[in-house]
């Protein structure tokens, strides 16, 4: 394989034509350095044309793109992982289409990038790939878009500040979606209500069990889980609010707890850390009735007739590819919120609070992270090489990463609580 600086491109943005992949080229337009060597790439020539020539109209006088046609078999992927340093990967539902890509990725020494939510899928590639991407350089962080970089990062940001303020572990992180205004595009449908006939409820139950990206046994909790919790799905937390169950959580939480493990838990967060995602709802029956609605949703979806009726649904509003105008993004938003507790022996332990925050098209933001991230690879050399290969996370790029997306837009913020 070729030397990684020496080819031909440092990113290749697959999947272009999409709805995502058509935000994150137009920001890696307008944002990143124009003199980036950079391909769009997916299975239609006249598509991808279409999309340089649009794009074009951001930066005309930076270099281009260039067109790479592909129909991701693994001889094509592997070819193209050949070309570049870097693929990013806005194609699914990903495990449908994009595991030749991965193990491509892999076995070249590329790094990729990819904003997918599919746990089962994540998990077949950490068992598939994992080693082969370590013994080859390739740094490959799959969820680096709305699942689950927000959720890592902030868990991180409390870990890591609590470390440094106080020299202790972190007992516990709460996190929960304070708002959340956005409209699903049609890929993201389509991946809900296709998982399901993938893979098997017993394979979605091993990805699902705690700590199950982990690469080490995780630590059991010692945080008394609330009766109204257990029943209901409602948790209250002085500083969140009232809290209810996330459909969002089991990906994020898998990934948090990937992170520890890699960081070597104990000696980074703590022996003792553990991570609760929800979201927030106005009072306690509002929560109890959406917890029991998701229940009843998820039931539904597995049940064949019901799931194909969804899809049909789905379909309906938004094809994939497509998602809401831009005058409709413009008023979206989201905002994640956490408060972390320090393990340490005493009634009234510190406390962090953490906030992440944007204004703006949600699947821009997707694009953003897929952007920026890709420039800490590119960039931060020191890091790269520290952090070797293997399927990692968002939050292993750390500080650099966190900072480029506050260049972005993006409102990170993380303090100490004052004592009660």
């Amino acid at each position: 394989m070729a030397p990684s600086e020496l080819r031909q491109y440092d990113l290749v943005l697959l999947g272009a034509t999409g709805y995502t992949g058509k935000l994150c080229a137009e920001h890696i337009t307008k944002s990143l350095p124009t003199d980036l060597k950079w391909a769009v790439s997916g299975r239609s020539y006249e598509g991808l044309s279409a999309v340089v020539e649009e794009i074009k109209s951001y930066s005309p006088d930076r270099i281009q793109p260039a067109v790479e046609v592909v129909t991701l078999t693994l001889d094509e992927s592997r070819s193209l992982a050949q070309k570049s340093r870097l693929i990013l990967n806005t194609v699914g539902p990903y495990f449908r289409y994009s595991s030749p890509i991965v193990q491509a990725c892999a076995e070249n020494g590329t790094h990729y990038l990819d904003v997918t939510g599919e746990l089962p899928w994540v998990y077949e590639m950490i068992q598939k790939y994992h080693d082969v991407a370590k013994a080859n350089n390739a740094i490959i962080i799959p969820e680096i878009g709305l699942e689950s970089a927000p959720s890592d990062l902030l868990a991180w940001s409390l870990a890591t500040l609590i470390k440094k303020q106080f020299s202790l572990g972190t007992k516990e992180v709460v996190a929960a979606v304070h708002e959340m205004r956005s409209q699903p595009s049609g890929g993201t449908l389509a991946t809900i209500v296709g998982i399901l006939d993938h893979y098997s409820l017993s394979q979605l139950a091993k990805a699902s069990a705690p700590w199950a990206l982990s690469p080490v046994a995780g630590p059991r909790s010692s945080t008394q889980v609330p009766l109204a919790t257990r029943l209901l799905g409602v948790r209250k937390q002085p500083q969140l609010g009232t809290l209810i169950t996330s459909i969002t959580a089991g990906p994020n939480i898998a990934i948090v707890q990937r992170t520890w493990g890699l960081l070597r838990g104990p000696e980074s967060y703590g022996p003792n850390f553990q991570y609760h995602e929800y979201m927030r709802v106005k009072n306690s029956l509002a929560g109890a009735i959406i917890h029991f609605a998701l229940a009843l949703g998820l039931f539904a979806l597995a049940i064949p007739p019901l799931r194909w009726l969804c899809q049909y649904a789905a379909h309906n509003v938004y094809a994939p590819g497509q998602g809401a105008r831009k005058e409709v993004t413009a008023e979206e938003s989201f905002e994640l919120r956490a408060v972390a507790e320090a393990d340490e022996d005493s009634s009234k332990p510190q406390m962090a609070m953490a906030k992440f925050r944007y204004d703006g098209g949600i699947y821009y933001l997707t694009g953003v992270f897929l952007a920026e991230a890709a420039m800490v690879l590119l960039k931060e050399e020191e890091l790269t090489k520290k952090l070797g290969g293997g399927l990692l996370t968002p939050a292993m790029l750390g500080q650099p990463f966190i900072d480029r997306l506050k260049n972005a837009g993006v409102v990170l913020e993380c303090r100490i609580m004052p004592e009660q």
